[in-house]
């Protein structure tokens, strides 16, 4: 899944819309993921799957820091290793054949700028309430909130389900 898409094609000559789903392999990064996946079948579009990794983050490869020992030519870059997890969370969230076009970017940056750069070439951005770096309280995180306010495009926050049951 490395920059291609996988999937359904579309007419010849005609670009389909994009939806962009920010992950950081949190659990409501993976159901924006999935709402994402649903909404890109009804409109014939793409999932384009976007993660912002930086080296001083302690959640910088989806989920809690890898250890990572200094690059010889046999060590992958950080880059490479946060997209084979990329990879991961999208086939163990879609399945091997989504039903829709999915592409990978992994970009290195703070994820709420990388979220709100790819906006400028969506549609529609999809993100979780919160990820790793979340309060428990707190009902949008920095990332999300932060997209909500400079996303280029409509923007879809989806809940945590534990909070929503919480709340029931």
């Amino acid at each position: 899944m490395t920059e291609q898409a996988t999937g359904t094609a579309s007419a010849p000559g005609q670009q389909r819309p994009v939806i962009v789903a920010g992950v950081d392999g949190s659990p409501t990064s993976r159901d924006a993921l999935i709402w994402a996946a649903e909404e890109a079948r009804l409109r014939a579009a793409t999932v384009r799957v976007v993660c912002g990794w930086e080296w001083s983050s302690p959640f910088n490869l989806i989920g809690p820091a890898l250890e990572y020992a200094a690059p010889d030519a046999d060590t992958p870059s950080m880059e490479e290793l946060t997209r084979a997890k990329v990879e991961e969370l999208v086939t163990g969230t879609l399945g091997a054949e989504p039903g829709v076009p999915v592409e990978v970017r992994v970009v290195q940056g703070p994820a709420a700028r990388v979220l709100v750069e790819a906006s400028e070439e969506a549609t529609l951005i999809v993100v979780g309430t919160r990820g790793y770096g979340g309060l428990k309280g707190a009902v949008l995180g920095s990332v999300s909130r932060h997209v909500t306010q400079h996303a280029r495009c409509n923007v879809v926050v989806v809940r945590d389900r534990r909070d929503m049951a919480a709340q029931d």
